[in-house]
């Protein structure tokens, strides 16, 4: 079945042909099965410690969470019933909000999300591997498996997207079942009515202060990827119908059996022994429940888990590049929007691509990992991408003003409670040690977006000068004027007056140098009183760029 519609922007007419290759159930298990990862059976011991091991609390936590990807998908659904083009997430904010919004933020999701995603969860399964292989368990070890990981998924979805369905629809089913065992077993087997009127007992006490909230920190990340199913909309079958309601049923099933497994788990072994095993409890019940071989069954089914969820993030990267591609917003167009007849019209280009580009941070987490940094390289770009999906919400209420979405539950109700809960893991970020690092690299990356969409799109000479002017004056003032002020009338310490400074002296260089690399537009620095270094060579501005980088990163150290 083949689909042709056409788009018209800006006196542009774009034709998308894309072939209907996977249905609702597909679709619903990409989501739980990029969702459900390795986290969960390691969250509980994390999640009692912060909650003072109330397990009541703990539930209320899970479910408080999972705002995030409840309604969150609700949301988003809701966008979905309206579109089907090419791209997820960035056919909903070039349709609803704008194109070069949608321009940046296609550009963070294939530069930063999705290849920090993927270089993590393959090296995590180069981890698990080893451990289930009994192989030498270090770095250097885990990051080569992890490599060979990569390149087996991408060449199982470039080559047969429905081969990459069909491991999707599997590798869900089989990490549900120890979840499901356990939650059973805890049912049958374990002290749930003991547990649960402690636990009501005690609930006072353990929220007499406010170091349960901590526990927001440790299973926010767990809800993640479940954006991800958006970027096959227009290959899922009767996507207006089914996707919506995939991104409806599958934050449930998983809300479900995280709260089972939870309950579970603690109500078999008890809350009190879940925190002095630690991550080695979910191995303490498989050895229970299934005599000694029990470890390894366990480590069976959470391998199989993290593999099914890196098969979920490359059968979704593989689309990114096409998608911008299609819409001219990333360079070489031409080239990634080919398709290959013989691979079933996949983007082979695209796919390549995103392959290298998962290798390179691959390699980038690699070096993070071997100098000790803290966290993992995907950390903070999954805190960001929050910020794109509040925009969306926004989008949501606006369409509900205007009408196009029916009801203020699903207009108005979701949306909030969905930015509610990207506030939440946002938050989490924000206690990162390196987060101003990361973050710096995902705004450069994001105005580089918007940057090129600028470039290649006709937009008057005047917006462009009011758009640098209102960018680059407060800086300017700031360094100039405020910061000599600050420091007179010591209203701040000189130290940290000149730290600011410096930071935003470097973003200043940041700015103008990708602004004057990258455009042709006004620039103070090509107007007449600079005639002389008007027509500099780029690379010129590509050393301004690099000066603020330095200057950021001088600052923070």
């Amino acid at each position: 079945m083949m689909l042709n519609y056409n788009t018209v922007k800006n006196g542009l007419t774009e034709v998308f042909m894309e072939k209907r290759r996977y249905g609702l159930f597909t679709a619903i298990t990409m989501i739980t099965g990029i969702v459900i990862g390795s986290g969960i059976f390691f969250k509980a011991d994390d999640v009692l410690k912060y909650t003072n091991g109330n397990v009541l609390l703990g539930v209320i936590v899970f479910v408080v969470a999972a705002i995030a990807i409840v309604f969150g998908c609700l949301a988003i659904s809701s966008l979905a019933t309206l579109t089907d083009k090419p791209g997820g997430l960035i056919a909903y904010m070039e349709e609803f909000v704008g194109i070069g919004p949608s321009c940046s933020l296609g550009w963070f999701q294939t530069f930063l999300y999705y290849p920090t995603l993927c270089a993590v969860l393959s090296w995590v399964s180069g981890i698990y591997i080893c451990m289930l292989f009994d192989i030498n368990n270090t770095l250097d070890t885990q990051i080569m498996i992890g490599f060979f990981c990569l390149l087996i998924f991408f060449l199982f979805n470039t080559l047969s997207a429905k081969l990459g369905g069909y491991f999707q629809n599997g590798a869900m089913i089989i990490k549900l079942v120890p979840l499901v065992l356990v939650a059973l077993a805890g049912l049958f087997f374990g002290n749930t009515g003991a547990m649960t009127a402690e636990s009501v007992k005690n609930f006072g006490q353990a929220t007499s202060s406010l170091g349960w909230i901590a526990a927001f920190a440790p299973i926010a990340f767990s809800f993640d990827g479940w954006i991800v199913s958006t970027s096959i909309s227009n290959e899922i079958k009767n996507s207006k119908r089914n996707l919506p309601l995939a991104l409806t049923i599958s934050p449930l099933i998983i809300l479900i059996a995280y709260v089972a497994y939870f309950v579970g788990i603690t109500s078999l072994l008890g809350p009190d022994k879940v925190l002095v095993l630690g991550d080695d409890s979910v191995f303490e019940a498989s050895t229970i429940l299934f005599g000694h071989i029990g470890a390894k069954l366990i480590l069976t089914f959470v391998t199989i888990s993290v593999l099914g969820t890196l098969n979920g993030l490359t059968l979704g990267f593989i689309r990114m590049p096409y998608s911008l591609a299609l819409r001219n917003m990333i360079p070489a167009s031409n080239t990634l929007k080919k398709k290959k007849d013989t691979l079933d019209s996949m983007p082979f280009n695209s796919a390549i691509f995103a392959f290298v580009l998962s290798v390179i941070w691959l390699a980038i987490h690699y070096s993070t990992q071997k100098s000790e940094m803290a966290g993992d390289v995907s950390e903070i770009a999954i805190g960001v991408s929050y910020l794109g999906y509040i925009v969306l919400y926004i989008a949501v209420m606006r369409l509900a003003k205007q009408g196009k979405i029916k009801g203020k539950i699903k207009g108005y109700i979701i949306p909030i409670l969905a930015a509610i809960g990207s506030l939440i893991i946002i938050s989490g970020s924000v206690t990162h040690p390196l987060f101003i690092y990361y973050l710096t690299v995902c705004i450069i990356i994001i105005v580089a977006g918007f940057l090129y969409y600028i470039k290649s799109r006709s937009i008057e000479t005047k917006k462009h000068k009011i758009l640098y002017l209102c960018i680059t004056i407060p800086m300017i003032y700031f360094v100039i004027v405020i910061a000599p002020l600050m420091i007179l009338t010591k209203v701040g310490e000189i130290y940290c007056v000149g730290i600011i400074s410096l930071i935003i002296f470097g973003l200043w260089c940041v700015f103008n140098g990708i602004w004057n690399a990258c455009t042709d537009y006004y620039s103070v620095f090509k107007t007449e009183k600079f005639q002389k270094i008007k027509n500099c060579p780029k690379w010129v501005w590509w050393i301004v760029f690099i000066v603020g980088v330095l200057a950021i990163v001088t600052a923070f150290i």
